[in-house]
């Protein structure tokens, strides 16, 4: 699934953050015996997380019945990125699965399992290298803003959102590669300013 350019930028941000304040830090990465691959940082300026350790629980949402967690590319089947200081706030929680059930139904399923969390805008994409909507400027001002969705609206990917720009559940479907089932990426991002809690 893509979000690859959003998250290759918030690990890169992790990853300053780790350099910039290396003399106060206490790390502990995690090696395949613990839970899950990942590098924690704690310093007087903040803490962090970047790892590819997500569950499922921390989207919101249940898996879809069967479906299983991408293999065949390890390095993209998931990510858990959390970044606290006093001025900002992250948590970005992305799952990739694949399915043996027509998209037509993963769509169904999690158009409904979305609902608990406001009304779900349904968008679609050629492709699935889209973007999460994030606007600092926003948060630290008070304002939300509602999701949208972006480009034509048109194409094989469907993307079912809920939320505002702060505090976003997003599904992505598309048809598999091979033509038979389905891909689909659950996602969640909750963004804080200077404000607020994560």
């Amino acid at each position: 699934m893509a979000l690859s350019r959003l998250r290759r930028s918030l690990l890169m941000l992790g990853l300053a953050i780790a350099v910039s304040v290396a003399f106060t830090l206490k790390v502990h990465a995690q090696n395949d015996s613990d839970h899950g691959k990942g590098l924690d940082i704690k310093s007087s300026y903040g803490d962090a997380h970047v790892g590819n350790d997500a569950d499922p629980r921390e989207t919101g949402l249940p898996v879809f019945p069967h479906a299983k967690l991408r293999r065949h590319d390890d390095s993209r089947n998931s990510a858990n990125l959390s970044i606290f200081t006093t001025g900002f706030g992250i948590k970005l929680v992305v799952l990739n699965y694949d399915s043996e059930a027509a998209p037509d139904k993963v769509v169904a399923y999690y158009r409904d399992k979305l609902k608990k969390y406001g009304k779900v805008l349904e968008c679609h994409q050629k492709d699935s290298k889209s973007d999460l909507n994030l606007s600092q400027d926003d948060q630290d001002s008070g304002k939300t803003k509602e999701l949208k969705c972006e480009g034509d609206d048109s194409g094989p990917v469907v993307e079912l959102k809920v939320g505002t720009e702060e505090d976003q559940h997003i599904v992505a479907i598309a048809p598999a590669e091979n033509g038979d089932g389905s891909t689909f990426a659950l996602v969640y991002l909750h963004t804080r300013g200077k404000q607020g809690d994560i």
